[in-house]
């Protein structure tokens, strides 16, 4: 069987190595596409390095630009692609233009779609991933979702196939292996599960970020901002830095190259990139680097999706940056706190919140790339 996979950001490297594991490891062929949309060495290249991803046998290089723009040269060129390579099927990852642009490209071309990570749901609509990935579920004909939540957010979509832990819970009208025929849903798991268990130990092996920042385990903060709504607007990125500021507690701080520049901006106003500051700003780091930090840090900041389900998975309480989360049984299992940008609420949040609950196994066994590349087979 032949899979096209198509990535081309940071989160969705880490959501396609196990699958790309698992498709060599059955013995299918898999063709990569990576469009570029993360480029830069500390963004890209070192990810598919530490995570043992082949090269890419296409790199379409589009880069940065508006959102129009962005998904519209990944279409056209995902497409002229397609059109030469006999796919089986096409599988994309997440909820970013990449995630977009590809499913668009191949429900033209009638090409079986499936969706890893399908079925997530913000319910905020200013955010462009949750267009996003609504609009890739409803063009895809086998959607992989990681939890019961997502697949209950397919069902009120009156999406008809649903599978949840392995039972059919509703009839299926068809389920023919043509694109137009009725979509499947099914609860495989998070394959992000999968890469923290396949990678931690490795991490361990080789990572010297504890050393090198000169950190103690449970001494120290980590947190990330990337997302728009928080970086484009002064007054929002100016309260989270304020935050981080007050908290007083050492904060090492990845910034995105997008937020170190809005960050720059705002320096007239709040210093936040001297020595003498509690957050270190440091460049975008590698996988195996960031693993080693948030297990060890005494707490999460962060308005990423896949962070806030890392720091679950290690038992880190999470401040998500966020009024809305997709991730919504974190916080329901009581180890994520929702603050937005508001000051106030971030630094009371970080100085009062201790999870004493259990963690329940909400993101699967850890075999969710195992689970998707077998109904690939049974379906293609």
């Amino acid at each position: 069987m032949k899979i096209v996979s198509i990535v081309g950001a940071r989160p969705q490297f880490i959501k396609a190595a196990p699958v790309i594991k698992a498709l060599r490891e059955a013995n299918h062929q898999n063709f990569l596409i990576h469009t570029g949309q993360h480029y830069d060495y500390g963004m890209s290249r070192v990810f598919f390095e530490e995570l043992g991803i082949p090269e890419p046998d296409v790199n379409l290089g589009v880069g940065s630009g508006t959102h129009g723009w962005q998904t519209g040269e990944m279409l056209i060129r995902i497409e002229e692609i397609l059109l030469k390579e006999n796919a089986d099927c096409v599988l994309v990852y997440g909820d970013t233009n990449t995630t977009l642009a590809g499913a668009l490209s191949v429900v033209k071309l009638r090409i079986p779609l499936a969706h890893v990570e399908a079925g997530l749901r913000s319910f905020n609509r200013e955010m462009p991933e949750e267009h996003n990935r609504i609009l890739t579920d409803h063009c895809s004909d086998l959607l992989f979702c990681p939890t019961e939540t997502a697949v209950k957010n397919l069902e009120k979509e009156s999406f008809a196939n649903i599978v949840n832990e392995g039972k059919l819970i509703t009839s299926p009208h068809s389920l023919s292996l043509t694109p137009y025929s009725s979509p499947l849903a099914l609860n495989v798991g998070d394959t992000m599960y999968d890469a923290i268990l396949q990678f931690t130990e490795i991490a361990y092996q080789y990572s010297t970020i504890l050393k090198d920042l000169g950190l103690e385990p449970k001494t120290y903060l980590v947190a990330t901002v990337h997302r728009p709504y928080n970086t484009d607007i002064p007054e929002k990125l100016h309260d989270i830095l304020a935050a981080f500021l007050e908290i007083g507690e050492p904060i090492i701080f990845p910034v995105h190259p997008r937020t170190r520049k809005k960050i720059s901006e705002l320096n007239d106003k709040l210093n936040i990139s001297t020595g003498a500051s509690n957050v270190k700003m440091i460049d975008p780091i590698g996988y195996k680097d960031m693993l080693i930090l948030e297990q060890n840090a005494r707490m999460i900041l962060t308005d990423s999706g896949g962070m806030q389900k890392e720091a679950y998975f290690f038992g880190v309480p999470c401040i998500t940056l966020r009024p809305e989360t997709e991730w919504t049984e974190t916080v329901g299992a009581g180890w994520n706190v929702l603050t937005g940008a508001d000051t106030e609420r971030i630094v009371k949040s970080v100085r009062s919140v201790w999870p004493l609950k259990d963690r329940p196994a909400i993101y699967g066994d850890g075999r969710a790339a195992n689970k998707i590349v077998t109904l690939l087979d049974e379906r293609y």
